[in-house]
């Protein structure tokens, strides 16, 4: 559920100012939340027909409402204890790591999931009593949790197509320095689309559906979360010595691109929805969200099972 006064609403479907929505709760979801005075008796979770004559209002909310702090809370755990085990690993035994899960690109993906687990504990608070940072942290929060998603996405690629981290000399800390700071300037859309809706609620989007910023930002998404792994699967299948990275023990590392790319296709859905490229209706929408919502907790959890994936790969 979108809360953003700022911009157009999908036709006929109301929100209530001030409700929870799956972006108070996730940062990231899409679905509306009608008129709270109606009674259970004046809505359906079926399709209307005639939205202006019947109000919509959706369940979905409130579940995640319960559920997402907990998950955060505890995902955000199993990532330090994963990621730790992971850096301990690399620095008891450096000699054991060899391509495809060479060293210095291991030590970049635990950077990441470090990185992304370490923002999970604030936006469990904030669903849980309300973001009271300001906008600019909101933002921020944002641009860091892109951040780290697009730059594991970049090294999982990097790492897939060759032996670009086998050593870490100084040609490959030159190519760690530009691929952080690519990853850095393409999550920027990511902070200049999101802010505070409703005075306690980080949200990813707080700009219209066609705004060009937002544009860009889906964009990237899509490129880096769907396009990116859809690429690599089918060289994959075409190149033998990539076919070859996966049986030595690559796999894992394309874990991420996994767990990411069915939030990629619903963002994709999100904007045919919202565009009118597709029909809306109660049923939807609220299907959607659940959907969507399933999809980045999928994602999220990347941050957890990427470390341990990585490292049973190794002992094994």
């Amino acid at each position: 559920p979108d809360a953003h006064p700022p911009h157009p609403q999908t036709p006929g479907i109301l929100e209530t100012p001030g409700s929870l929505n799956l972006e108070e709760i996730m940062g990231d979801l899409s679905s509306y939340d009608n008129d709270d005075t109606y009674s259970n008796d004046t809505y359906s979770n079926d399709t209307l027909v005639d939205y202006d004559a019947t109000p919509c209002h959706n369940h979905f909310c409130p579940l995640f409402q319960l559920v997402a702090p907990p998950f955060l809370a505890v995902t955000s755990a199993t990532a330090a204890l994963a990621t730790g085990a992971l850096l301990v690993a690399l620095a008891k035994r450096p000699q054991a790591w060899r391509w495809p899960q060479s060293r210095a690109l291991v030590a970049q993906l635990a950077l990441g999931t470090a990185l992304f687990a370490a923002l999970l504990p604030a936006l469990a608070a904030g669903v849980a009593w309300g973001w009271h940072l300001g906008t600019g942290l909101c933002r921020l929060t944002h641009l860091l949790w892109h951040w780290s998603v697009f730059a594991q996405a970049l090294l999982v690629a990097s790492g897939s197509c060759g032996t670009a981290w086998a050593r870490w000399d100084p040609r490959s800390r030159r190519r760690a320095v530009a691929l952080w700071a690519l990853a850095l300037l393409l999550a920027t859309p990511a902070a200049l689309v999101s802010g505070v809706a409703a005075g306690t609620a980080c949200v990813r989007r707080s700009v219209g559906i066609l705004a060009p910023a937002y544009l860009l930002h889906l964009a990237l998404c899509l490129c880096l979360l769907l396009l990116l792994p859809a690429g690599l699967l089918l060289a994959a299948l075409a190149v033998p010595s990539l076919r070859a990275s996966w049986a030595s023990g690559a796999g894992p590392a394309w874990l991420f691109l996994g767990l990411w790319g069915p939030y990629g296709a619903g963002l994709a859905g999100e904007l045919l929805l919202q565009a009118g490229l597709l029909e809306p209706s109660c049923g939807s929408f609220q299907h959607f969200d659940l959907a969507l919502g399933l999809s980045q907790a999928l994602g999220v959890l990347h941050c957890g099972l990427g470390p341990l994936a990585v490292l049973l790969a190794r002992c094994c």
